[in-house]
């Protein structure tokens, strides 16, 4: 599975942002999509995901202004995961990942390369 991520950029505070996550490869095995991020000097942490039933979970964070979707492709061979962020504060700064959980994994196994958000004050 290959996941590539895109859409980062620079954005004033209160702005607004989208991110997509595209994944390739054998993506049948494939259950959740989703985002974290990792702020300069800190961890990484969960921002959202959305399994392949619709399900969404969003970290409290974020709720209300973050909104995951996905889009499967019919013949299987690539789905898309979109983050639209909203009402961006510069607390939102840091570099955001996608990620893919296999059926049956209680975690995150496949990564895509980072996408940089960037929120001035």
């Amino acid at each position: 599975v290959q996941l590539q991520a895109s859409g980062g950029g620079l954005v004033q505070a209160g702005g607004s942002l989208g991110l997509s996550c595209e994944a390739s490869g054998s993506i049948g095995n494939i259950n959740a999509l989703g985002w974290y991020r990792q702020a300069p000097g800190k961890e990484r942490e969960f921002v959202a995901a959305i399994f392949s039933g619709g399900r969404t979970n969003v970290t409290d964070s974020v709720k209300g202004r973050f909104t995951i979707s996905r889009d499967d492709a019919r013949d299987d061979t690539k789905s898309t995961a979109y983050l639209q962020m909203n009402s961006l504060t510069p607390e939102d700064t840091a570099v955001y990942f996608c990620a893919g959980r296999s059926f049956g994994a209680s975690t995150f196994g496949y990564w895509g390369q980072g996408t940089l958000v960037t929120v001035s004050s």
